[in-house]
């Protein structure tokens, strides 16, 4: 059974498609950008604001889903530029508890949202 997941508490987008899906005791979401899930701005012009409003609105969805952060299995982070790579880094270190999960980063050369960072994530459901 596949199951979707909302919450006010993360940005909603308006495109075709769902904030995260369960399947069995894994969540899988969408991928997250800076949105105020409110107000519906872009938070931030640098990459670590970007990337905090980013990592809210992910823990909103997990938690809507009964998992954290403690249980990601996988992330995907795209930057538009790799310059930020250290700066994101930084940021995500102080969000992801150890042992981090498996991680894939790379740099894309534009994102749905005129944005520096996008960040899906895998979690298990305990």
């Amino acid at each position: 059974m596949v199951t979707p997941v909302t919450t006010d508490g993360a940005f909603d987008s308006e495109n075709p498609f769902s904030q995260g899906m369960i399947h069995g005791d894994v969540v899988y979401t969408a991928g997250q950008v800076p949105k105020h899930p409110e107000t519906r701005e872009i938070v931030g012009e640098d990459i670590v604001a970007q990337t905090d409003r980013t990592f809210e609105n992910l823990q909103a969805i997990l938690e809507a889903a009964d998992t954290s952060f403690e249980n990601v299995l996988k992330a995907t982070v795209f930057l538009t530029d790799m310059d930020d790579y250290e700066a994101f880094n930084e940021t995500y270190r102080s969000w992801m508890p150890e042992p981090r999960p498996a991680r894939t980063t790379v740099e894309v050369s534009r994102l749905a949202v005129d944005v520096r960072i996008e960040i899906e994530m895998v979690a298990a459901i305990p």
